[in-house]
């Protein structure tokens, strides 16, 4: 009988137990840490709540999903502050509680669209100005700012300072596409020559008509990565290991340009790994650099990419195709 919990699978895709866990942390922190602030703010004994409910929401989102475009330190912000504000003109002008209601939440979909702050916990704030009465109400315009605006700030300062603690990105940026080839040539860059175009995630997504919860540059990397990791698996047992040098000319940081540059020229190579006193990888060091340089190579080292023996040979395409300079 317990067979169908063998496989319930309980965590959504592209997460894990442990993010769960360490979202369940950043929210007791961040909704305890909240009220505690905003209590030595406005004083424990103030007739304004010290934390809103739609701020549990907030937390769900932005520690269980910050990369989402609704996680945002702006769409947590604004959206939650414009909503309550919205809430606070509706309830001003539409006496049926009913209809305020349905208003309140249609204008906040509204006013968070136009704003770029699209939140859904804004649509409860909107709701909870309108279901707060006249109690809410008589505080008026404040109502949006303490505690709302406030709560929202409070919870966004912790998580930004919980996600960083937690080795995590936060706010959440995508990696800039290449736009411009590195060699100077009218040429699209080497990612871009083949595979899908940004056109196309734009035209894939008009076509499905619906409404994704993520930025079109994270579909973008997750699409590369879906094809590497195919490529990966049709490619066969073929390691790092299996292709790599063995014989390897190495320099250390204090070795002169003249010897580096000969050593390149000699041996017809772009680049050399650079190591330190125990073999280390410090960086690599290439003719490009050295071209103009003086006095020792140190200066003039760039950082190295590295690659265990064990780790399949076609993983090395991203390294290879970006720019020589900082790859070996």
């Amino acid at each position: 009988m317990f067979e169908k919990f063998r496989v319930f699978k309980p965590i959504l895709a592209g997460a894990t137990l442990r993010a769960r866990l360490i979202a369940c942390v950043g929210a007791l922190i961040g909704i305890w840490l909240s009220g505690m602030v905003c209590a030595r703010i406005v004083g424990a004994g103030s007739v304004f709540p010290l934390i809103v409910a739609p701020m549990g929401a907030s937390a769900v989102l932005l520690f269980a999903v910050p990369s989402s475009p609704l996680a945002q330190p702006w769409s947590i912000i604004g959206g939650n502050t414009l909503s309550a504000l919205v809430g606070l003109g509706v309830v001003y002008v539409v006496e049926d509680a009913a209809l305020a209601a349905g208003l309140a939440v249609s204008l906040a979909i509204v006013v968070m669209s136009f704003t770029r702050s699209l939140h859904p916990p804004g649509g409860a704030a909107a709701l909870s100005v309108v279901l707060g009465g006249q109690t809410v109400a008589a505080w008026g315009a404040l109502y949006a700012f303490v505690p709302v605006a406030l709560n929202s700030l409070v919870l966004v300062g912790l998580g930004i300072t919980f996600h960083r603690l937690a080795g995590r990105a936060y706010p959440h940026v995508a990696p800039p596409a290449p736009v411009a080839n590195p060699h100077g040539t009218r040429d699209l860059p080497a990612q871009l020559r083949a595979g899908f175009q940004p056109a196309d995630i734009d035209a894939a997504l008009r076509s499905l008509s619906e409404t994704f919860d993520v930025a079109p540059d994270d579909v973008a990397r997750l699409l590369h990565e879906v094809e590497l990791q195919a490529a990966i698996r049709a490619s066969g047992p073929l390691t790092c290991g299996d292709i790599m040098s063995r014989d390897v000319i190495t320099v250390g940081p204090a070795e002169a340009v003249e010897t580096v540059s000969a050593l390149l020229l000699s041996h017809k190579l772009r680049v050399l790994p650079v190591v330190g006193a125990s073999r280390e990888l410090v960086g690599t060091v290439g003719l490009r650099e050295l071209v103009n340089a003086q006095g020792a190579i140190e200066p003039w080292i760039s950082k190295g990419s590295t690659a265990s023996a064990s780790d399949p040979a076609v993983s090395l395409i991203p390294a290879l195709i970006e720019a020589p300079r900082t790859r070996w």
